[in-house]
């Protein structure tokens, strides 16, 4: 049976976070804890090369969480070049409970709904100041080892965020494709759970 998105979330183990990835999230809540006390909207960008898999499972998850637990944060996804959000993400949200529109094209501009009273989602491949991603005044967190090393500097940026997540793409075409994408937005998911467990006590 179909779970939706937010029955998903109630079941994510915030406990299976380990110590190694607890330390990585830090900066992303001392960030949304600063932002709050200077009674701003945070914005967190996540980027990786292409903007495919990891960064798009990161920007959505945030959202979702963020909004299931009534925390207003915008959240943007970018790289530094423009492909397509991958088939298999898409696939693995669809997995998750999300439903999508796909308006087909090269770089399709997916709409992915999670809750009837919330706004979908758009995801693309976009470079990381591409609109409509912030230009300034936003946290960089960066999702793969690839950009975090290449990119020491993010225009715009107030703060930049190492949390590398390991590449699915490995598992492509292979028995084990559905399996390594899902374990991987599970991850991110209780990832992003923690935080917001952690931050609102």
């Amino acid at each position: 049976m179909k779970i939706s998105v937010f029955e998903r979330i109630y079941q994510l183990d915030k406990d299976s976070v380990t110590v190694d990835r607890k330390d990585l999230l830090k900066p992303i809540k001392e960030y949304l804890i600063l932002k709050n006390q200077q009674k701003v909207i945070p914005q967190l960008n996540f980027i990786c090369t292409h903007n495919s898999r990891r960064s798009q499972l990161s920007q959505v998850w945030a959202k979702v969480i963020a909004d299931f637990y009534g925390y207003n944060v915008n959240c943007f996804s970018g790289g530094t070049e423009i492909t397509a959000c991958n088939e298999r993400t898409i696939a693995s949200f669809k997995r998750m409970g999300f439903t999508l529109l796909n308006p087909g094209g090269e770089n399709p501009h997916y709409e992915l709904s999670y809750h009837e009273n919330k706004t979908p989602i758009v995801v693309f491949s976009k470079i990381y100041d591409d609109y409509p991603n912030p230009k300034n005044n936003f946290a960089a967190v960066m999702t793969c080892n690839d950009v975090d090393k290449n990119c020491p500097f993010i225009l715009g940026s107030e703060k930049r965020i190492s949390l590398p997540y390991e590449d699915p793409k490995a598992a492509d075409d292979t028995p084990k494709e559905a399996g390594t994408y899902d374990e991987l937005s599970l991850q991110i998911a209780a990832e992003i759970k923690y935080i917001f467990c952690d931050l609102l006590g």
